[in-house]
């Protein structure tokens, strides 16, 4: 972890990027002084949740009040960690229900299963609380639309966890994009490789005393306990997980969305499969995913689960093609453009380690920033770098890259609003199925 000093000093800078705008100023922030504590509820804190907790409570006036987890040895964890920081123990929860009912509360952060966060940031939001949601923002396209208009409908903030749209030397980068460093940027390419084990056959058992197996799985249809899913491997599992195209991928196709300046693509395939092990792994361990977009431009994104040999020689990135260079982004906080002639002609450097295969938090030094930037935004001093609406429109291409593959064919897409074209069985994918009496409405 880095130092509280080295942590304020770096999070200071995250509220000079923008200014305060008028629609800000109506949306549900404090009043006062920009000294007003912020209390926090936190949901999920198993392992990025735990770390995000540990971060949050760093940030000077900030509480950690409640520490919300089905697992019982999770929140006394949690709560035990807080301590060591802040000298004051969370109080701990296991139904978020009961959580979001507590009126202190005025943000509460969610870093649960993948199919637990638009429903929680939807409830979240339908009981007055700010929200910092981890990506992806949804478990489907539609409940991503939801989780939007909720934000809208009760006026509050939602921010989702893509990071980098806080680091400074990122949105330096995209600047340069934008004002022609390489001339047009018409095709990008981003990148993740791992090197996961299998996750094996699981055997239905009993349920762990310490964890309510029943409000883990929440909105999703009911299937048996496994003793292969949590904590987990339920990401690799489509009842509750996304696979790697949204676990990771999200992360390079919002860089790649942001830089290429587009919204919504008109086109959408992938291939791929789980090839490397022979197990209970559902989503594809090895995927490539195409897009076109409206303004003349495609990216491309590339993940191999099972086999960590990096692509330009590190394991996650995007390289931006334009017509008279290219831009290189190696996942952390620098980049380097090069000529027409491959000539190296600018190289924006920081030293800030990154570790793509760290499963808690690759930017750990640098994540700060991103959350200050939620603070800062509840504190009505400045704009999210990562509304709910951003999220949305990232979020949705690796889960379009998800239907196509699941269909195996191309998808043809409304590039007004991201909207599968005459593919009925590719559009019941826009949306799920849920438990009786978790259904969504907002």
């Amino acid at each position: 972890m880095i130092s509280r000093r080295k942590f304020i000093q770096t999070t200071s800078l995250a509220g000079t990027c923008f200014l305060l705008t008028p629609e800000l100023s109506k949306a549900g922030v404090f009043t006062g002084s920009p000294n007003d504590k912020v209390v926090l509820g936190m949901m999920g804190t198993n392992s990025r949740g735990l770390y995000l907790a540990q971060s949050f409570a760093r940030i000077p006036n900030v509480e950690i009040g409640y520490i919300c987890d089905v697992d019982s040895k999770v929140v006394e964890k949690t709560i035990n960690e807080i301590f060591k920081i802040t000298g004051k123990k969370p109080q701990g929860i296991t139904d978020i229900r009961k959580m979001l009912e507590i009126k202190e509360i005025d943000a509460v952060v969610i870093a649960a299963p993948d199919h637990w966060h638009a429903p929680a940031t939807i409830m979240a939001c339908q009981a007055g609380k700010h929200v910092y949601v981890e990506k992806p923002c949804s478990h489907n396209p539609h409940e991503g639309e939801m989780a939007v208009a909720a934000s809208k409908k009760y006026n509050k903030l939602v921010q989702m966890g893509s990071q980098r749209r806080s680091f400074t030397n990122v949105q330096a980068l995209v600047k340069e994009l934008h004002e022609g460093v390489i001339g047009r940027a018409y095709y990008a390419k981003g990148w993740y490789t791992n090197h996961r084990p299998s996750m094996g056959y699981g055997k239905e058992v009993a349920v762990p005393e310490n964890l309510n197996y029943d409000l883990w799985q929440g909105p999703a249809p009911r299937v048996a306990y496994r003793d292969n899913l949590i904590h987990y491997n339920w990401h690799w599992l489509w009842n509750w997980g996304t696979g790697e195209a949204l676990n990771n991928g999200t992360h390079e196709l919002d860089v790649i969305r942001w830089g290429l300046g587009v919204d919504f693509p008109n086109k959408v395939v992938s291939t791929g499969g789980r090839f490397h092990f022979n197990d209970d792994w559902q989503t594809p361990d090895t995927q490539n995913i195409l897009y076109n977009f409206p303004n003349n431009t495609a990216a491309e994104w590339e993940s191999r689960s099972c086999n960590g040999f990096g692509i330009e020689k590190i394991g996650r990135g995007v390289i931006f093609y334009g017509d008279k260079g290219t831009l290189f982004y190696g996942g952390g906080n620098g980049y380097q453009v090069y000529d027409g002639d491959n000539k190296l002609v600018k190289d924006v450097k920081d030293d800030t380690k990154v570790d793509a295969n760290n499963k808690v938090s690759p930017t750990e030094a640098l994540d700060g920033l991103h959350m200050q930037n939620f603070i800062d935004a509840i504190r009505g001093k400045t704009a999210l770098n990562c509304p709910i609406e951003t999220g949305f429109k990232s979020t949705l291409l690796p889960q379009l890259g998800n239907i196509s593959y699941r269909v195996d064919r191309v998808l043809h897409v409304d590039p007004s609003n991201g909207h599968i074209l005459n593919d009925p069985e590719a559009t019941k994918l826009w949306s799920r199925e849920y438990e009786k009496g978790w259904e969504l409405n907002v």
